[in-house]
């Protein structure tokens, strides 16, 4: 029965989701534009203007340096005839080595909520838990806008791609292309 309750909720969710952004497809291909709303505490530019305040997931792509553990595995054996000396693992290191290796590949990383505001300028993060800190994500460096279901990836030149996910990111999707083709 909960899984039933959870599964329709969330099929709603995302038909409302799809609802809003094809909305916005249809005003925005019929001539209309994005509506300004108030952000009290994300200093604009002269020119810029808020169109989205919301809360998303998010995350950003990117592989790191692989960090091989730093000592060889193994044990030390009292041999009878040989007396006590090390007996590498050779299993274990190969492990620890595709371990390393897995660790390191380019995966979603940095997985954490968001409050997202879209401007006339760029995209504007402040991750949950951070001290007020807004990172900046310019038109102008985007080079790709892929949307899913419930979820957009947004591609720069400058940096790892990054992944909005929820209620608002297709909206946010169709959103951003707009002020990214104006942009251009």
């Amino acid at each position: 029965m909960w899984q039933g309750r959870q599964t329709r909720t969330a099929i709603a969710a995302q038909h409302g989701a799809e609802q809003a952004a094809s909305a916005l497809v249809l005003h925005l291909q019929g001539g209309g534009d994005l509506a300004p709303v108030p952000v009290t505490d994300l200093p604009l530019a002269d020119e810029e203007s808020a169109y989205a305040d919301v809360l998303c997931s998010t995350a950003r792509f990117y592989g790191s340096e692989t960090v091989l553990p730093p000592s060889r595995a193994g044990y030390y054996e009292n041999h009878p005839t040989f007396g006590r000396r090390w007996v590498p693992n050779r299993r274990l290191d190969a492990r620890r080595r595709e371990e390393a290796a897995a660790a390191a590949a380019e995966r979603w990383r940095d997985q954490t909520p968001a409050r997202v505001v879209l401007t006339s300028t760029g995209l504007r993060l402040m991750p949950a838990g951070s001290p007020k800190t807004w990172l900046p994500f310019d038109h102008t460096l985007l080079t790709g806008v892929t949307t899913g279901s419930l979820e957009v990836v947004l591609t720069y030149s400058v940096c790892a791609p990054l992944l909005l996910a929820g209620p608002a990111a297709p909206w946010l999707g169709v959103a951003i292309d707009y002020l990214h083709r104006i942009a251009l």
